[in-house]
This record gives structure tokens, sequence and C-alpha cells, in this order.
């Protein structure tokens, strides 16, 4: 009997081991759902572990490479970017391209020749950008992640969270011109092997139409051609053997914004709508706090230039409360928002002499 049941679990490893490994991702999973305009968590599972997250690291190379280059400047392809492992957008050793059109190829095509370009020329060396990326990731509180190179390619090393990619999108979309490339579905290359870019997630590709909508007569060829009309406005696609299918989606409606990010998910497409739908049923934007002046005592007042307008579901509208810290000196003031214990929101406001 136990030689049989040897035999069996003898078996079972060889049929595991004979297995193709091209779709099986180690680790875990996990995936977020933050309000696209103040960070809050709405929905999340798993959304703190650490896993690598592939190709979505690129939406911080995109941001970075943008805060530390002009966009006209001219990059020359070196060899080792024209070499680059993985997907690419077929860049030839010594030719110039623009930064510009390096954005659009990384995060249209997710070009890993375009990612290590960028990274050369904004950073010095691929070596020296990783560092820009860390550093950045460190004033963003992204404490969950540590960067090893500019694509996502594997490394043991190379991880965040659902939470911190999330963010990583919200505080990119803060920047113009992140916003418009992330938007883009399909744009014409001024490459050597120039061609058209259609981008490869199909949530932004949705109502925006389809490639063969422009022929190659269609005389732009350094300008967004088509940009996102749906719900799914910006976002990454990303892959790899170990971390899995990965993705993040920026979606938006009646107002309503909010990141959608799911890490090692094979159903991506269809969780993200169905996430994102979720948050359309159960949350609506509340204005918690007008815009104004507001009397605190007899000689204090503070004052909000904007609205504080939150999403929230039914429960939480109920238990919403403000709390207002001022300084001893009374110079300084931040006042934040808790549901129930749980502190959801805080933001400075001015302070001024109440009125009389």
């Amino acid at each position: 009997m136990l030689r049989l049941v040897r035999i069996i679990l003898f078996t079972i490893v060889v049929v595991m081991l004979m297995l193709p490994q091209t779709s099986l991702a180690r680790g875990g999973s996990g995936y977020v759902v933050l309000d696209g305009d103040t960070g809050r968590v709405l929905l999340e599972s798993n959304s703190d572990a650490r896993l690598p997250i592939a190709s979505l690291t690129k939406i911080w190379t995109a941001l970075v490479a943008i805060e530390n280059s002009d966009l006209q400047d001219e990059v020359v392809i070196s060899p080792r970017a024209a070499m680059a492992e993985g997907s690419s957008i077929y860049l030839q050793a010594g030719e110039k391209v623009t930064v510009e059109t390096l954005l659009y190829g990384l995060m249209l095509r997710s070009g890993n020749d375009a990612a290590t370009a960028l990274a050369e020329h904004a950073g010095g060396s691929v070596e020296g950008f990783v560092k820009l990326m860390n550093e950045r990731a460190v004033v963003a509180g992204l404490t969950n992640t540590v960067f090893m190179n500019p694509s996502g390619l594997h490394h043991d090393e190379h991880l965040s969270s659902a939470r911190d990619t999330a963010e990583m999108l919200r505080i990119a979309l803060q920047n113009k011109t992140f916003k418009k490339i992330a938007s883009t579905v399909l744009y014409r290359a001024d490459t050597e092997n120039g061609m058209l870019w259609e981008n490869k997630h199909r949530l932004l590709r949705e109502g925006a139409g389809v490639a063969v909508d422009i022929d190659d007569e269609t005389t732009q060829p350094v300008s967004s051609l088509k940009s996102a009309t749906g719900t799914a406005f910006a976002g990454k696609t990303g892959f790899t053997k170990v971390a899995g299918r990965t993705l993040a989606t920026a979606f938006q409606k009646n107002g309503q914004i909010c990141i959608v990010v799911t890490l090692n998910e094979s159903d991506d497409w269809n969780v993200h709508r169905g996430l994102a739908n979720k948050v359309w049923q159960d949350y609506s934007i509340e204005t918690v706090v007008k815009k104004g002046k507001y009397n605190v005592n007899k000689k204090v007042a503070i004052r909000l230039d904007q609205p504080i307008r939150l999403q929230l579901n039914k429960k939480e509208k109920e238990s919403v409360r403000q709390v207002l810290h001022i300084s001893r000196k009374r110079k300084e003031a931040v006042l934040s928002i808790f549901i129930g214990d749980e502190l959801i929101y805080a933001t400075p406001v001015a302070v001024e002499s109440a009125d009389r």
C-alpha cells in the first residue's frame, strides 16, 4: 500500500513538472479600488501584499521621465535600448526619437526598449534612473514599492502592491502630459519603423473606435489620433510569467473617478468592469463641507476655498463627522473627515479672524 502511494505521488509530481508554465504566476493576488480624487480605499482584497506588478511599473517610469525631461528632447537610441528584452516598439540603435514619442511607445505598446531609452536619457543610465524612481516613490509614500528596473521585467526584489500601484496611477494622472498620453488609444509614430500604435488596454479602446478607422494616408505623424471616450479613460496593462496578468484602469462617470488595479487576475477585463460598476452602484459624490468661511469661536475662523466632496455609500453618509485641529499660535489648521473612528480625508485650511 505504501509503495502504491509513493508511485501515485511521484506520478503527480512528474505531471505537474511537465505542464506548461506560461500562464502560471507565483505568489498571491490582490486588488484595490481607490477614490480617484482622494486616494481613499473603496474596495480591496489583499491590497497591501507585496507582489510583482510587471509592466504597470511603466506608469512610474513615464511620470519620472516626464518630470526629468523635455518632451521634445531627442534621444539617441543605444544598443542596450534597441536590444532590450521583452515587448518592443522596434527601435533601431543610433536612431533619434523624441521623449514624447518614446512615452507613447512606453504607455501604448509597453515597449521595454522605450523604457530603457527613457531611463538612459532622464537618469544618465538605467541604474541612475531606477534610483530616481525609488526616490520619487519614497516622496509619494509608496511604502510597499521597490523598483529594480524601468520596464517591470521580473526581479525578485522588484515588488509593489495593488494599493501602491493604484496610487501611482492616481498621482501620475495629476500630470497633464501623462494623462494625455495614458488616455490615447491610437498614435502614429515617427520612428524609423513608424507605424500606428494601438493601445493594448482593451477597456480604453471601447467606445473610441478601432485602428482601422485611420488609414495610412492620415497625416498626423506625432500627435494623438484618438483618445479614450468611454468610462475607462486611462490605464496600463502588464504580464510576466511570474506576475501573471496585471491591470490598472482609471474610470470616470458623472463626476466620479475611481482607480482599479488587479494583480495576478486572469479575468481582469471583466473584473475591472465589475468593480467600477459596483462603485457607481454603491457610492455617490457627497459634499461633506461647502466652501466658504466658518467661525470657530469669537476670534478664529477657517476658510475653505474648495468644497470637500467625497465618494460615500449610504451607510457612511450617516456616520460622517468633522474634526478641526488648530495650532497653538492659531496660524495653521487641518480639517479631518472621519467615518466613525476611521480617518478618511484631511486637508489644510486657512485660519482667519472671525467675523463680528
